[in-house]
């Protein structure tokens, strides 16, 4: 719905005497709501389809033929149409419908979850009867039922408004609840043995507008009036849906969807909405932790732990030099603790070894440079979405949503070029199934120009072709699989450019924050604003004093490097190699082959636990800041809760160690972090502290941001790591002081007998840098096709779910018992070809280079022959136990196993 109507669209009408400008094909209660007068409603949601369920929203609606009753929820408006909302006979019928509502309604507002917050106890104050005429036995159901593993339903609460249902059918595709029975013994119900599985019902719970469906981890805990509510952003995906952070006595008690119409508009995964357990988990660290002489991690107090964290930091640097120090993760922090650390590596250390990806991603200078899109703009009606690899409904679930409204009412054609089937490809346009390792020669068939490998269906890429010249064309990029390279996605990425130069690139990379860490320059190569370490050399020299000579090396070369005794010490910044890098033999040898490593974590993780250093970060709702989404959309997240013990932001440690280096960042809050990264990074030059705090902040904003920006100037070089804070000059405030102080500088001159000419064309000569270009996309030079696999031999493909046994979800109660078990999946004639299913043989031993694991097989008609899909970090096996990080492809062989596991 239009909150401006375009004047060429534009209807007026009548509500309650005031004339109001409404757009053509506006819902009456819409416009009216627009207009300051809320008409009472429960079916009705500006988000789904209206259906004209409860009848709450009858009024006076006079077309011209006299007013008569009509449910406003369906009714356009029209010229000269007249509404009246407070008419005796309006107020009559809603006075009805809630009588009729109550018939069997329980009234147990004392101990309803929804108590407070109520639009049907709202709704009967306001509008309905002061007593019940009926007196007869309400009707009572067991209570409650639960209908998922966080969803609970209660029958005698329902009124029937369809709000879960058509959420589940329209917008989440999901049609796991539904009516059932008939008139009056009409109630909500799941299919028998087929639960409320989706990945967005929790959706469903706050849409509610009774108590009929609560959510377990919230039951119980508190009432309205107990909660402060701060609005934030999401920080389980990169979507940066925007959430309202609930909390009482000091803890997050629950998240509810905001609805931003760039972003979520109001939805949220169950991901998302109850992960917020593991913020309150008794496993988060409280206090810094530092290896004892008997080789245990043992607590001590924060001087010692950072004393010797920077002890081991600059016995590194007296050692092997600024090289043999190397830093991963990042993702998880905000935007200034991303660049506090990217400073402190490149600034301060002077090591280009940093990255923010664990091998997952895509090379920075890609992601970085490639023409963004935005949600919307991928959502265009009429528009061609062009899908490389990603699933996003398991990696990036609200985008996901977005895609299907596009596809289902808008129109846009989506072309899905996958190894296996995902949760979009039953709405694609066409599907183009594929190898691992195909992709780009499956585009460049695509645009014609090259034959298709074999087993491409032919008419697929017909049809896609077809799509791709029917509108604007947004490509939604990312790593098709863990077990093989970037290099082909990129390479497709690129002929989608070149042939196409008005394509717009979305990047599917799924880590919370890591877009905010590759543009504040916690990548190989990248410095904050994204600008190249060549471009922006002199520019941070002049910031930070220096910056490091060379490009370093990714997280796979840093583990590489580690394992050849080459890195000193090895910093984990929120990351988990072991768990989280998709190649576990090097993951284990990269650990082992670091002298030192340094963990900065809010959890003890199998990585933190090799640590010689522990430091305790706060997390998510313990700190302010910002985060920067796959849009790069920068919005704010905010703090609610103290972080358990002393654990500290993750930019005052990095503040800290800089200082124990000898250096200093020059920031003293959050807010000094954010001053100067809108003040040097190119990025994010105009978006300001004030703009961030103003009322157009809700929704963020894509950077950079379309204002004119004075360029900074820099008076002389910062040293030792000085914030340039104080190195940046106004030209007035420089005007000034060159006016008030030449009556000293000429008294200067007669008693030294000198000239200050000479000091002056000296600085002449050496004028302040410009502020660096950001970095734009160059294509790379194609890599080496895969070579054939042999007939014993098959790909495989390893993709994310959205529940795994990540530490998030591990920490998470209600999300903990999620994760599928690993299956591997094999088209049927893989499946058959290795004896599945026959003589009891149910599982197989799955082989690499690398090592082996067993685990169930299913046939599955949407994978590729050759090819074997695999998800990762799932209860049962270890996908990254078979992994090659330095293949193109990981190719297996698959055999048998009778019985079972041996």
């Amino acid at each position: 719905m239009s909150d401006t109507p375009q004047s060429e669209t534009a209807v007026t009408i009548t509500v309650n005497g005031q004339p109001v400008v409404a757009e053509k094909g506006e819902l009456v209660i819409a416009a009216a709501e627009r207009a300051g007068v809320y008409i009472p409603h429960f079916c009705y949601h500006p988000r789904m389809k209206p259906v004209g369920m409860c009848r709450m929203c009858i009024v006076d609606i006079d077309s011209g033929r006299g007013p008569a009753l009509q449910p406003s929820c369906m009714i356009e408006v029209a010229p000269d149409m007249v509404v009246n909302t407070e008419s005796d006979a309006t107020k009559k019928a809603q006075d009805g419908v809630l009588e009729f509502l109550l018939l069997n309604h329980p009234l147990d507002c004392p101990v309803c979850d929804k108590g407070g917050e109520c639009p049907l106890q709202d709704q009967t104050i306001a509008y309905g009867p002061g007593e019940s005429r009926f007196v007869e036995e309400k009707r009572h159901h067991a209570k409650p039922i639960p209908i998922s593993e966080n969803v609970y339903l209660d029958r005698e609460r329902c009124i029937l408004c369809d709000r879960c249902t058509r959420f589940a059918k329209e917008v989440a595709g999901d049609p796991l609840i539904h009516f059932t029975e008939r008139g009056s013994n009409t109630e909500i119900a799941t299919f028998p043995d087929d639960p409320f599985s989706s990945y967005f019902s929790g959706n469903t719970v706050q849409i509610c507008p009774v108590g009929a469906l609560t959510a377990r981890p919230y039951r119980f805990k508190a009432r309205p009036w107990d909660l402060v509510e701060t609005e934030s952003t999401c920080t389980s995906c990169s979507v940066g849906c925007r959430v309202s952070v609930h909390t009482s006595r000091d803890r997050v008690l629950r998240y509810q969807g905001v609805d931003v119409d760039p972003v979520n508009w109001g939805w949220l995964c169950d991901k998302g909405r109850f992960d917020f357990e593991a913020v309150h988990s008794d496993d988060r660290l409280g206090a810094p932790l530092v290896r004892g002489a008997d080789g245990e991690l043992a607590e001590v107090s924060w001087h010692e732990a950072l004393t010797a964290a920077a002890g081991h930091l600059r016995s590194a640097l007296d050692g092997a030099g600024a090289g043999s120090v190397a830093v991963i993760g990042g993702a998880r922090l905000t935007n200034e603790s991303a660049y506090a650390w990217a400073k402190l590596a490149k600034g301060v250390i002077g090591t280009d070894h940093v990255d923010a990806q664990l091998g997952d991603g895509l090379p920075a200078e890609v992601v970085l440079g490639l023409p963004r899109a935005t949600i919307d703009d991928a959502c265009t009606a009429g528009g061609t979405v062009l899908l490389l690899g990603t699933d996003a409904k398991e990696e990036l679930p609200v985008l996901h949503l977005r895609l299907r409204h596009a596809v289902v009412s808008d129109g846009v054609k989506i072309i899905e070029v996958s190894p296996q089937a995902t949760g979009i490809t039953s709405h694609t346009f066409a599907s183009i199934r594929h190898q691992p390792g195909d992709t780009a020669a499956v585009v460049a068939a695509l645009l014609g120009g090259g034959a298709a490998p074999a087993g491409v269906d032919a008419d697929a890429l017909s049809r896609a072709r077809e799509a791709l010249g029917a509108g604007p064309l947004t490509v939604v990029v990312g790593r098709p699989s863990v077990a093989e390279s970037a290099a082909g996605a990129v390479e497709a990425a690129a002929a989608v450019l070149a042939a196409h130069p008005d394509a717009r690139f979305l990047s599917a990379l799924r880590r919370a924050n890591v877009h905010g860490a590759l543009d504040l320059g916690l990548a190989p190569g990248i410095l904050p604003g994204r600008v190249t370490l060549d471009e922006g050399r002199d520019w941070f020299t002049a910031h930070w004093g220096s910056v490091p000579a060379a490009t370093g090396l990714d997280t796979a070369g840093i583990l590489a490097a580690a394992a050849e005794g080459r890195i000193e010490t090895l910093v984990l910044l929120g990351a988990d190699p072991l768990a989280d890098f998709p190649d576990a033999d090097l993951a284990r040898r990269g650990l082992e082959g670091a002298a030192n490593v340094i963990a900065v974590d809010l959890f003890r993780t199998a990585s933190s636990d090799a640590a010689d250093v522990v430091l305790a970060a706060a997390g998510y709702a313990e700190v302010d800041g910002t985060t920067t989404n796959l849009e790069g959309r920068v919005s704010r997240v905010s703090q609610r809760v103290n972080p358990p013990g002393t654990a500290r932001a993750d930019w005052m440690i990095a503040a800290e160690l800089a200082f124990r280096l000898g250096g200093d960042l020059g920031v003293e809050s959050v807010e000094d972090v954010w001053d100067e990264i809108e003040q040097v990074s190119p990025a994010h030059a105009g978006l300001t502290l004030e703009l961030l705090a103003s009322d157009e902040a809700t929704a963020g904003f894509v950077v950079p941001v379309p204002v004119e920006v004075e360029p900074a100037e820099v008076a002389e070089p910062a040293e030792d790591g000085d914030s340039s804070a104080e190195a940046d000059a106004a030209p007035e405030a420089e005007a000034e002081a060159s006016a008030e102080s030449e009556a000293d500088d000429a008294a200067s001159d007669d008693a030294d007998g000198e000239s200050d000419d000479e000091a002056a064309l000296a600085v002449e000569a050496t004028p302040a840098p410009e502020r660096p270009a950001l970095l734009t996309f160059v294509a790379p030079a194609p890599a080496a096709a895969p070579a054939a696999t042999d007939s014993y031999s098959l790909r495989l493909t390893v993709g994310r779910k959205l529940y795994d046994q990540g530490t998030l979800v591990a920490h998470s109660p209600s999300l903990a018992n999620l994760a599928p078990a690993a299956v591997v999946h094999l088209s049927p004639k893989d499946h058959d070809r290795v004896g599945v299913g026959v003589a009891g043989v149910t599982e197989v031993r799955i082989r690499s280079a690398k090592g082996d694991v067993v685990v169930p097989a299913v046939a599955d008609k949407a994978l590729a022959a050759g090819t074997a899909a695999l998800a990762f970090h799932q209860p049962g096996a270890s996908a990254a136990a078979l992994i090659d990080a330095g293949a193109a492809v990981t190719e297996v062989r698959i055999e048998s196993v009778e019985g079972g596991a041996s």
